[in-house]
């Protein structure tokens, strides 16, 4: 125990996901798009064994970001909005089977650098997000069918981002929940997670039945330390839902994503 503490990889594991946790339990994210860039360039992993990984530590980050939560946002204000969780869900664990069929048929090189383009593309919105923020509005008809094939159709989309980052789709997810669908930012950060752990789950289970999640101890030690911070940060940040500058962090953390995938596209031409 004292040499895997002693580890300089573990200790840089779990300090840079306590920050990364606290983001997930605080706006929703499971942050493996902040997660995603620390294993590949802090911890030195190629991009395929990257993203399973991210898959697993996601999951760890979701339920306990989803516990600490609900002591602060009720889950009774989802019920409303159950339809379009569903209908997410569904669409994103469908999804979610083939993005780790197309993972496995990448290069190291052509996934690297897919991954570069989209966490662009989500550190973008991030930084819109923030200097323009979505109004609550719904651009569905009032019927419970729509929401629930709209919610299908749009998850399909998110599922396929997820299991090619490794990510849980939160950033994609309480945009759709807000700007389509119409629900508050609380209610909408934690369907969004409801709604990840469906499709984390799924993704999951696909890299497991191809053999493609890395074995070892020093993955297991690694996973171990990002997992331990990820729970403290995800605890820390639901309970400090409502207080904390949401949209400073969103701008940082935005400038932060689109320079890692920079660095990302650039190392892997």
């Amino acid at each position: 125990m004292q040499s895997t503490l002693a580890c300089p990889f573990f200790r840089k594991a779990f300090g840079w996901c306590v920050p990364i946790g606290g983001l997930a339990g605080l706006i929703g994210l499971g942050g493996g798009e902040f997660r995603l860039p620390v294993l590949m360039h802090g911890l030195r992993f190629d991009a395929k064994s990257a993203v399973p990984l991210n898959l697993m530590i996601s999951l760890v980050t979701l339920t306990f970001a989803m516990i600490s939560r609900s002591r602060a946002v009720s889950m009774v204000a989802m019920v409303p909005y159950l339809p379009e969780v569903i209908g997410l869900a569904c669409g994103g664990v469908i999804s979610a089977a083939y993005g780790a069929r197309l993972v496995s048929k990448l290069s190291n090189e052509r996934l690297a650098r897919l991954i570069g383009f989209l966490l662009i593309a989500i550190g973008a919105l991030l930084l819109w997000e923030a200097a323009f923020p979505f109004q609550y509005a719904s651009l569905m008809p009032a019927s419970a069918t729509v929401h629930l094939f709209a919610g299908i159709a749009i998850g399909i989309g998110i599922g396929l981002v997820s299991s090619v980052l490794g990510v849980a789709g939160g950033e994609l997810l309480i945009p759709t929940l807000i700007f389509i669908f119409g629900a508050d930012i609380r209610t909408a950060g934690s369907a969004s997670i409801l709604i990840s752990l469906a499709i984390v789950l799924m993704g999951l289970w696909r890299y497991w039945r191809s053999n493609a999640i890395p074995q070892g101890r020093g993955v297991q030690r690694i996973t171990l330390a990002m997992s331990a911070g990820s729970i403290l940060g995800a605890t820390l940040g639901g309970l400090a839902v409502g207080y904390a500058p949401v949209s400073f962090l969103k701008v940082f953390l935005g400038c932060v994503l689109v320079a890692a995938a920079a660095k990302t596209i650039v190392s892997h031409r």
